[in-house]
């Protein structure tokens, strides 16, 4: 008995998926408009306004790292989301399930003070 066929539309979705990015590449290149540049089309336009300065201005540390404080709590959604939708089924063990997960949300939270008395979440400083 060949295994195959169980593996067939997985293999599928791979060319499937190899063939559309090969795909959007080719038909960029082809459509694409590198062949008709225009200084003035090709310049940034903001609301009627001439753009002035530098194109891409530095920006603060705190910038990032209320980029990083968002993905830390970004990924905390996405382990805790899943989890909640199937405690019912795990409400009978009680605390050996509830342990774990009250463990991460504690060590979320002490990062989150951390980052507060730190001074990370303070755009006036």
């Amino acid at each position: 008995m060949s295994v195959l066929p169980a593996y067939l539309p997985v293999l599928l979705q791979i060319v499937l998926a190899g063939a559309m990015g090969v795909g959007i590449v080719v038909a960029s290149h082809l459509f694409g408009h590198k062949l008709r540049r225009n200084p003035i089309k090709d310049s940034a336009y903001e609301c009627g306004v001439s753009a002035t300065g530098k194109i891409h201005p530095r920006l603060s540390v705190k910038f990032f790292l209320t980029a990083l404080l968002f993905i830390l709590f970004d990924i905390e959604v996405v382990f805790l989301l899943p989890w909640t939708f199937i405690y019912r089924e795990f409400l009978a063990w009680g605390l050996p399930v509830l342990l774990p997960v009250l463990c991460f949300i504690g060590l979320l939270v002490a990062g989150f003070l951390y980052e507060w008395r730190k001074g990370a979440l303070d755009w006036e400083r």
